[in-house]
């Protein structure tokens, strides 16, 4: 049975944040809230979390995992980002975007894109993800929780914990969540491209 965890979505819970944390760094896979939709995050080495949130999604080895950071120095460790790109993205963090760039040697070779070499960044605008991500100390690897064969992400933490109870360990429940996954911008070609349209504004990248 995964664990609940009922977190003040302005003021968490040290004590809550902290247990999550540590139950993350034991290999847990958990869903958490964003500035878009609820999560799925695991701990970045963790191989057994990336194989369990691709058997949950039914996701392919194309399919570009997100690395969810606390800051843009963060960030910086894990893609290569030039000035140009790095104004652009600067103006847009914290937000609804996630940025696919080129990954550096920190990226594991399971999160990357088997033939661009590139993986997702982003750095979201929401309190509980932050605090998490602070107490955690390192990114979170993590995709929208999207089930199979469905259109719209839940955004129930009790429905989550309801449907996903054997699947997931924790879910971290700050209140209900939207359903517009992030808006994703691929800048691995040097240039602006939009590849999915969500909870972000496009118009700067247009």
């Amino acid at each position: 049975m995964a664990r609940y965890f009922d977190v003040h979505p302005d003021n968490p819970q040290p004590r809550a944040i902290g247990q999550v944390a540590d139950s993350i760094r034991e290999g847990a896979l958990i869903v958490y809230p964003t500035d878009s939709c609820f999560a799925l995050g695991c701990q970045l080495g963790s191989r057994d979390g990336i194989d369990r949130i691709r058997s949950i999604r039914n996701l392919d080895s194309r399919h570009h995992f997100t690395l969810v950071c606390e800051n843009f120095a963060q960030l910086g460790q894990f893609v290569h980002v030039d000035n140009d790109v790095f104004r652009a993205i600067k103006a847009s963090t914290p937000g609804s975007y996630t940025f696919i760039l080129p990954a550096t040697r920190e990226v594991p070779r399971k999160l990357l894109h088997p033939k661009k070499r590139t993986v997702g960044v982003r750095i979201p605008d929401h309190v509980v993800a932050q605090a998490l991500l602070a107490e955690l100390g390192e990114p979170l690897v993590s995709s929208t929780l999207l089930l199979p064969d469905e259109d719209e992400p839940m955004t129930q933490g009790w429905e989550i914990k309801e449907r996903l109870d054997h699947v997931v360990d924790a879910v971290v429940d700050s209140g209900d969540c939207g359903t517009d996954p992030t808006t994703v911008i691929d800048f691995s070609g040097g240039e602006a491209e939009i590849v999915r349209r969500g909870a972000g504004d496009v118009s700067r990248f247009e």
